[in-house]
């Protein structure tokens, strides 16, 4: 028999800040560059084209001495059922024994480690004296990348948002952000002037960091758009045949991943190394590489960087084991008996 803890979104939600999540994700990416880690397959299971599917991501951090994974489900229909059409779950092994330590709900895991690692990428590649950011798509996941964004960027001073679908959506989203950052993340962002757009040509160009954070199967932001100097983090391809951004823009960039052979299979570098615009030698590295010191990361400040962030079990595991830790401290959770 064994015991082990169950934690809801309501729990998660209260025991995970942003700054530590932060933290935890540099210190997986970190584990990774130094060969401590392992990365395995990816799993992908449509069960109706366009309406219901799943993957699955898992790994192995042996520094942490945790490994497991994260099942994902989008089943398209479920809003006419009152229920979210994205389910996550998360499930935390021993590594010394093999034995469950949790099950968590990983819809508010996945969003906030998500967040981190954008961020992560701008704090390491971006020029430090960005002051203009621009985020493309206005869904649940940008939230968190702003978020992570006000904590490692202080000196920011004004945040858009571009919406292609709905510039109504755009427009709410970025009326309500002030708000939903104090309740939600403690973060105060008088300092910030937050604006819905429409020229996304005009607004790439005045950008200094770009995050995507779309479903897009085509590039939305084009490489003529685009200054000296820009980094993108690009969060939002994470399937073969996504794209978010054009593919010319790698032909001249410095380009860092998440985890190489999974980007090149599902991540926003997928068409330009299909195309030949970029060369799997030409990857200057994975961006804990960065923290370690094995690799510089921006190299002046005309160059155009990118950070393909595709996402490993690895961040949903290491963050997962912290709301295990700090619920354990509160009393928080459901614990039971397998």
């Amino acid at each position: 028999m064994f015991q082990l803890k169950v934690l809801s979104r309501e729990v998660t939600e209260q025991v995970l800040q942003m700054p530590e999540v932060i933290s935890t994700v540099e210190e997986v990416y970190r584990l990774k560059a130094q060969g401590d880690t392992t990365v395995f397959p990816l799993v992908f299971h449509e069960f109706e084209p366009g309406v219901a599917d799943m993957d699955i991501k898992s790994g192995w951090l042996k520094g942490s001495d945790i490994f497991g994974l994260k099942v994902v489900s989008w089943f398209g229909e479920n809003t006419k059922k009152e229920l979210p059409a994205l389910i996550g779950t998360i499930l935390v092994m021993d590594a010394k024994t093999g034995a469950p330590q949790g099950i968590l709900d990983g819809s508010h895991i996945t969003g906030i480690r998500t967040g981190a690692a954008g961020a992560i990428g701008a704090k390491l590649l971006a020029r430090p004296d960005a002051k203009n950011l621009l985020v493309v798509g206005a869904g649940h996941v940008a939230t968190f990348q702003i978020a992570a964004m006000l904590t490692l960027f202080t000196e920011l001073e004004n945040i858009r948002v571009y919406d292609g679908l709905s510039q109504e959506n755009a427009e709410r989203f970025a009326t309500s952000m002030p708000q939903v950052l104090r309740d939600s993340f403690h973060i105060d962002s008088g300092q910030v002037a937050f604006q819905a757009v429409k020229d996304l040509a005009a607004d790439t160009a005045n950008s200094d960091i770009i995050i995507t954070v779309t479903p897009s199967h085509e590039p939305i932001i084009m490489k003529e758009w685009v200054k000296p100097g820009t980094h993108f983090s690009c969060i939002g391809s994470d399937m073969s045949g996504k794209e978010e951004i054009d593919p010319q823009i790698f032909a001249d960039a410095r380009v860092f991943t998440d985890d190489t052979p999974q980007c090149i299979n599902v991540g926003e570098i997928e068409l330009p190394i299909k195309q030949g615009i970029l060369r799997k030698e030409d990857i200057a590295g994975e961006i804990g590489e960065i923290l370690t010191g094995q690799t510089a990361g921006r190299q002046n400040d005309e160059q155009i960087t990118v950070f393909d962030a595709t996402g490993t079990a690895l961040l949903d595991l290491l963050t997962a084991k912290l709301a295990l830790k700090k619920a354990s401290e509160l009393d928080l959770g459901e614990t039971v008996n397998l």
